[in-house]
């Protein structure tokens, strides 16, 4: 439970080859209207001037540096140095609204048993001098109905809120229950916590102003390598068994099959006939009979469906009728 006496919260920030906009982050936190007790800027092995910038902060600014392990481990190392009772997440080219602490260390007393919240965000793109909410703060009012929770993290999802990494406040002694971040996950490794303390804690904040800037940057080609359909089946595997162990089954399904159709989106633009197929045939309950047809009849011909898919992307584009913020295919 939450008591009267002021929240003791940990900021970690993991950083890799970071010197172009590590002192933004920073320089972000320690904005804040209210303060956090602590920063701790995790150096994952950089090679440039990332840890000199860091430690040019003096001692507002605790700096970790180790061989780089990537930003799981990196995120691990600051949440076991964390010396505050709540851990607040931010990589290092992202940054925080001024207002980000203060208004869910609120959302924190206003709801004394919430052991996690997080909240909306801003996508930028900002060398195309383009930026929007993640989803609207009119429509994120619409889908709270007057409130400032979740009753579930799975209904989150089933909305379109994930829950990014940059807006999350989690009381650090969930970690010792449900575990940290999973360092042998290619892919949707913060998302595989969240599931995590949701199986045990369904419950959490959520506050429909945005809390952060998230800056998007171009899709690299690791990002690419690691969008195959058996890191996608494993990952939904994983976490149907978990789900089974927690009796949440039902809750997860749904989740489950968002999460897919959406990685499915991806893998149809880069014509991956194999691997939707793997994933409609590995949990054909995901799915339903329409979407599968669909999408069967979409992988026929690959190379057909790209072409379709980025020229509608294209007109999308030249008529300004996305509202997402999102980069341009390659």
């Amino acid at each position: 439970m939450i008591n009267e006496t002021k929240l003791s919260i940990s900021a970690v920030i993991p950083a890799y080859n970071a010197e172009t906009y590590i002192a933004r982050a920073i320089d972000s936190v320690l904005a804040q209207t209210c303060p956090v007790d602590e920063i701790i800027v995790v150096d994952d092995g950089s090679t440039d001037k990332t840890a000199g910038i860091a430690r040019s902060y003096g001692d507002k600014v605790k700096l970790i540096q180790q061989p780089n392990a990537g930003v799981s481990a990196a995120r691990n190392t600051g949440i076991f140095a964390a010396t505050g009772d709540w851990i607040a997440f931010l990589d290092a080219d992202d940054e925080w609204l001024p207002n980000k602490i203060e208004w869910q260390v609120e959302n924190l007393k206003r709801h004394p048993d919430l052991k996690w919240t997080t909240g909306n965000y801003i996508e930028c793109l900002c060398d195309e001098n383009r930026r929007a909410e993640h989803t609207t703060t009119q429509r994120c009012i619409a889908y709270l109905r007057g409130k400032d929770i979740f009753d579930s993290y799975f209904q989150a999802i089933l909305l379109s809120q994930w829950g990014h990494t940059d807006c999350m406040l989690i009381q650090k002694k969930v970690f010792d229950e449900v575990g940290t971040f999973s360092t042998d996950l290619a892919i949707a490794e913060d998302i595989d916590v969240w599931l995590r303390i949701a199986y045990h804690y369904p419950t959490v904040g959520f506050l429909a102003e945005p809390l952060t800037i998230h800056h998007l940057s171009p899709e690299n080609s690791l990002m690419k390598q690691a969008r195959r359909a058996g890191l996608f089946a494993g990952f939904i595997g994983r976490h149907l068994a978990l789900a089974q162990k927690k009796d949440r089954v039902g809750e997860f399904k749904p989740a489950g099959s968002i999460m897919m159709r959406r990685w499915i989106r991806g893998m149809l633009f880069e014509g991956q006939k194999a691997g939707i197929r793997e994933l409609l045939n590995r949990f054909p309950e995901f799915f339903s009979p329409l979407y599968r047809c669909l999408m069967y009849a979409a992988t026929v011909c690959p190379a057909l469906t790209v072409s379709g898919l980025r020229l509608v992307s294209r007109m999308i584009r030249a008529l300004k009728l996305r509202r997402r913020i999102t980069r341009r295919p390659s």
